[in-house]
């Protein structure tokens, strides 16, 4: 029904940068609040950043400053721009929208992407 695609993980430099994609497909009725979560080994996920279909955005305090989530409604994708990136970033890296599959009625529900890694050298 609702399908998230993530792109744009990979291997940087302390420091670098990293531009992460995930595009919502399938049947869509509508698509509320996007978000980025990250997993690092032996930790738990956690929040990285969310955007409303307004655009509020909401940051985890080790990130702000240094990343920016967006989206593009039209295209049923959100981004997030990962600059002055540390080790400590070091995580795979999920999407996850709120979306209504057409047919299925006004609520919202989670989905998650299959995850992307990203890795931080020192």
């Amino acid at each position: 029904q609702v399908r998230l695609v993530e792109s744009g993980g990979g291997l940087v430099q302390a420091g670098g940068s990293l531009r992460l994609s995930c595009a919502a497909s399938g049947s869509i009725f509508s698509v509320g609040t996007m978000g980025w979560y990250r997993q690092a080994p032996g930790e738990q996920r956690e929040l990285v950043a969310s955007i409303t279909s307004g655009g509020t955005t909401n940051y985890e305090d080790s990130v702000k400053g240094r990343f920016t989530i967006s989206r593009d409604n039209a295209k049923k994708t959100v981004y997030l721009q990962m600059n002055r990136l540390k080790p400590e970033d070091t995580a795979v890296y999920y999407c996850n929208a709120d979306a209504a599959p057409t047919g299925w009625g006004l609520a919202l529900r989670p989905y998650w992407g299959q995850g992307t890694q990203v890795t931080v050298s020192s």
